[in-house]
């Protein structure tokens, strides 16, 4: 990079725009950095000091996180923080480059600011969704971003098999590609539409119209091929869900 990238923190807690500062100041490729502690402010500093990053806080008095990233006219890399990770589903959906779960250390800060490099680097243009198109949280999802050969695209959700739970990361998983997500598998549940999408495992879930077939195991068991091959294993809670829905003839073979 041969321009140091500016940066705007949007905070209504002071502490959290200082230890934020004071970790950025520590890198050598970051720029002037603004600061604004609620959401109207931020509207203002974002459209006047056209940073490239913006870090995100979702909950700020005047107009939330989502509502910002609505109405600015600029569109930085947005990188949310928040003390609720129930939202970090709600990032990823409407295409922010990645988020902070308050407290954050020195080393997940560290991980984003590469992943933010390496988006500035290679061009990745900043992609967030307008977020009329994504609220209320209530609404089941639709789509996901997520990066792909330098860029972020969009996963239509009815195109995803499973997904599978990884230590801090969720697999979507497409044809047999894999795309991860740093968000955790039962917050993403929560956002899916239950009537195509099952958790059959505390870390499987499947679409049910990619159901080939349902074998049995031991104790009860059922492990599930679906249309890819892969052969999922299901709980003896989710097993018995799938006989339930067998009978109701919701699932799709």
């Amino acid at each position: 990079m041969t321009n140091k990238a500016r940066v705007v923190i949007a905070d209504d807690e002071p502490l959290a725009r200082r230890m934020l500062r004071d970790f950025l100041s520590t890198v050598d490729w970051i720029g002037d950095v603004n600061e604004a502690g609620d959401g109207l402010a931020t509207i203002r500093a974002v459209d006047t000091f056209r940073p490239d990053l913006l870090f995100l806080d979702i909950k700020m008095p005047g107009a939330s996180g989502i509502a910002v990233a609505e109405q600015i006219t600029h569109r930085p890399y947005i990188i949310f923080t928040t003390a609720y990770d129930r939202y970090a589903v709600t990032a990823f959906e409407i295409g922010a480059l990645d988020y902070l779960l308050k407290p954050f250390g020195r080393e997940r800060v560290r991980a984003v600011l590469a992943r933010a490099r390496m988006a500035m680097e290679h061009g990745i243009p900043p992609m967030v969704a307008r977020a009329s198109s994504v609220l209320p949280v209530s609404k089941p999802l639709t789509r996901l971003f997520v990066k792909e050969r330098g860029r972020m695209i969009a996963i239509p959700l009815d195109q995803v098999e499973h997904l599978e739970a990884c230590d801090d990361y969720v697999a979507l998983c497409i044809d047999n590609r894999r795309h991860l997500l740093n968000a955790r598998l039962h917050d993403l549940y929560d956002r899916l539409d239950h009537a195509r999408f099952l958790r059959v495992h505390r870390s499987h879930v499947i679409n049910r119209t990619f159901i080939q077939a349902l074998e049995p195991r031991e104790g009860g068991r059922l492990t599930i091929v679906l249309a890819s091959g892969a052969r999922i294993p299901a709980s003896r809670s989710g097993s018995a869900e799938l006989r339930r829905a067998e009978v109701r003839g919701e699932t799709k073979r």
